[in-house]
């Protein structure tokens, strides 16, 4: 990969909305580690919709309206998107008006589901969403409970014409080895096809995008650039090409990572 040329699709750099970064100051200090780990272009992705943060529409394209000014004062080489990371609820379609995709056109939508476990809806929701043309990409499977321990339900979303979202700590290893093994079984399998920094300032949420897409490249030659025009397309609202996929070869012990 070329020096400053990263796109991330899922980063909290936005100060002082989420969990992401308390302050401003916190901002700016992520926002240097990001371009010295080779990222160009951040989607700024809070929380939406969780148990604990809303953050509508208009207020994430205010706050990074802002937040780049001050990027450009600083002189500081990143570009940053309005987008939210959106939290899989019952009142997504109620409140569809209100939702970032992660391209201007919406094409793709960024959804987390809980981390514990796959809510017996998700289905009708990717349904109803299909229905307005919006194909989820599903934030961070490979550090979800269930997902771990039921693999299938991941394929089967895929297959459905879903995309998801694999961690660049998790293939790294920081969230261990067990989420370092099915990052990378993910990945072998075709079941995630771009890979996000999910930055915060937060214990072990550094970007390490830079080693995630070396680990792509040992994994196989030309994963990195796939990967690579994966995010920018999905940036773009431009269509992400899935290749085969394959089953996950075995079951985990179901457990919280």
């Amino acid at each position: 990969m070329k020096k400053n040329e990263l796109v991330d699709i899922h980063c909290h750099i936005l100060p002082g909305i989420d969990d992401g970064s308390p302050s401003l100051a916190t901002s700016i200090a992520l926002a240097h580690q990001a371009v010295a780990d080779g990222i160009k272009t951040i989607l700024a992705t809070p929380h939406h919709m969780d148990r604990h943060y809303t953050n509508h529409a208009t207020a994430v394209q205010a706050a990074v309206a802002k937040f780049q000014t001050e990027l450009d004062r600083l002189g500081i080489d990143l570009q940053i998107f309005p987008s939210q990371e959106v939290h899989l609820n019952g009142n997504i379609m109620a409140n569809l008006d209100d939702l970032l995709g992660i391209d201007e056109g919406r094409r793709y939508l960024l959804l987390e589901l809980p981390h514990e476990m796959v809510p017996s809806y998700l289905d009708d929701v990717i349904f109803q969403l299909s229905c307005e043309g919006i194909t989820p990409v599903i934030a961070h499977p490979e550090r979800n409970a269930q997902i771990i321990a039921e693999p299938k339900i991941l394929y089967d979303l895929v297959q459905q014409g879903v995309l998801a979202q694999v961690t660049a700590t998790s293939l790294v290893g920081t969230f261990g080895k067990q989420v370092q093994k099915t990052a990378k079984e993910f990945v072998r399998c075709g079941l995630v096809q771009v890979v996000a920094s999910d930055a915060h300032v937060l214990k072990n949420r550094e970007f390490a995008m830079t080693k995630a897409y070396q680990i792509l490249s040992e994994m196989a030659t030309d994963y990195s650039e796939q990967f690579a025009q994966n995010a920018r397309n999905l940036l773009n609202g431009d269509e992400v090409s899935v290749e085969t996929i394959e089953m996950p070869r075995k079951k985990r012990k179901f457990g919280l990572f």
